[in-house]
């Protein structure tokens, strides 16, 4: 057996699957975010610990068989999280999240020095590690004194699984101190927010073993010794690795929390100053590029509450034929947005509200809104040289059929629906745990699932959507100075 954790921002997915690949179970544990200030999101590492707990005991109660059988474990996490700790591992303030944007002005600072788009292949975006800590270092001083060790989200799980300081390629990619193409710290980079490669955990493939789970937990849970941890991956290389998007050609299109456009590369394909992202794949020698949008079902949870009705039911008001855009437009920029604009600053809004404007008409821009974002990051990719012609849909999001009729008129490509299953991030760490333990071939492993469906953009309404997206495009300039 082996187990995939996923440390998301929402909550802790644990996921057993057998040698065949079969998913045998799975648990959760719950997370909460806190936003003390505008701009700030933030969680404490301890809970992480609590909702990993959760999740397994989860697995305990049902598969306890299953769960002593287990020989690897894959981790995957949310990124960019800066989780400080000093020099006896102990945390040292709240870990600052991926969507946080307090450190904007630390970020262009950074970006204006030419050395780290030069080496990291990417804009420094305010979501990063790198331009976190030299907020910590300027408005709380005395924590980054004490400050002995940075680890990403999922590897502090790894921490407290096997006592060890030890990160992977594609996370590490993320933090604006990874030569990307060389797949190593970079001191240079380092040295240019006052840290140095003592700070920085040592480095692995996604792969390769990376420690062992402790004694006392492998007990606690019923496992015996040996039980191999995988370097794992950042939760959208993870997502890749579950969806078998680890060739060149294949993409995917994630409705989460925030909403990603993924491609997977055979080379490093750097072009930063179209705000894609150029990262390192999970699998050695694979690189991977992908635009970002920081608030998809988050926007229509949001919308949600506001409502008062689930987003289920939101959607389903809207019936299940495509409708053309209507008159009301919505930028989904709750906080902030990454690719195209790099801009920490911008906020969501609504646009063409009238008397007649409808609960339904405003859920309906919402979807169209976030699917133009979404047509964004593919004009994005494209100016970075890669070429998407299908995508697969993935997330919460992606159970929704309209969503996807949305996405796929306004993107002018097909949609696939994977066949019944959970493919995501919790799945593809789970792969990577069997990779590590076995010695398994990564590209045999990580294989795509069988289509379902697939979801065709709307030939008569893709005029009409082409309209609207003019209409969205001319949207944010207009309003970003307000």
């Amino acid at each position: 057996m082996y187990l995939g954790l996923d440390l998301g921002t929402s909550g802790v997915k644990a996921m057993l699957i057998d040698g065949d690949q079969r998913i045998v179970g799975a648990g959760h544990g719950s997370l909460d975010v806190s936003r003390p200030h505008s701009g700030w999101s933030e969680q404490a590492p301890a809970d992480w610990i609590r909702a990993t707990e959760d999740a397994i005991a989860e697995l305990k109660a049902s598969h306890p068989g299953e769960l002593a059988a287990v020989r690897g474990i894959g981790l995957s996490g949310q990124m960019h999280g800066a989780t400080l700790l000093d020099g006896s591992d102990k945390v040292l303030r709240p870990c600052i999240l991926w969507n946080d944007t307090r450190s904007f002005r630390e970020a262009a600072a950074l970006d204006a020095d030419p050395r780290f788009r030069g080496v990291t292949g990417n804009i420094v975006f305010p979501g990063f590690t790198a331009p976190k800590l030299v907020w910590v270092r300027n408005n709380e001083p005395e924590i980054f004194a004490r400050l002995r060790k940075v680890l990403l989200p999922k590897d502090y799980l790894r921490l407290w699984l096997a006592g060890e300081h030890i990160s992977e390629m594609s996370d590490s990619a993320g933090t604006s101190w990874l030569d990307t193409g060389k797949r190593e710290w970079s001191s240079e980079l380092l040295a240019a927010t006052e840290l140095d490669e003592d700070h920085m955990p040592s480095l692995v493939e996604g792969t390769d073993n990376a420690g062992m789970l402790r004694g006392e937990l492998a007990a606690k849970w019923g496992m015996g010794p040996g039980v191999v941890i995988a370097g794992g991956a950042g939760d959208n290389a993870a997502s890749a690795c579950g969806m078998g998007t680890v060739s060149a050609g294949n993409a995917f299109v994630s409705l989460g929390t925030s909403g990603v456009l993924f491609a997977a590369n055979a080379s490093y394909l750097p072009r930063p100053e179209s705000a894609v992202h150029a990262f390192c794949h999970a699998l050695p020698d694979t690189w991977h590029q992908m635009g970002v949008i920081l608030s998809a079902t988050d926007a229509l949870n949001w919308y949600s509450g506001i409502a008062g009705k689930s987003a289920a039911a939101l959607t389903a008001e809207l019936g299940d034929d495509l409708k053309a855009p209507g008159p009301v437009g919505f930028l989904p920029y709750l906080s902030g947005e990454r690719t195209p604009h790099n801009d920490a600053k911008i906020r969501g809004v609504f646009t063409g509200l009238g008397h007649e404007s409808s609960r339904a008409a405003l859920t309906q821009a919402v979807l169209e809104g976030v699917a133009f974002a979404i047509r964004d990051n593919l004009e994005a990719l494209r100016s970075a040289g890669t070429a998407i012609a299908r995508v697969t849909a993935i997330g919460g999001g992606s159970r929704s059929k309209y969503w996807l009729k949305s996405i796929a008129t306004a993107l002018g490509i097909p949609v696939d629906i994977p066949q019944d299953g959970d493919f995501g991030a919790a799945f593809g760490a789970a792969r990577l745990g069997l990779i590590a333990a076995t010695g398994a071939d990564p590209v045999v492993v990580c294989t795509a699932p069988a289509t379902e469906e697939t979801v065709v953009p709307d030939s008569v309404l893709t005029p009409a959507y082409e309209e609207a997206y003019a209409r969205y495009r001319r949207t944010y300039p207009a309003v970003k100075g307000i």
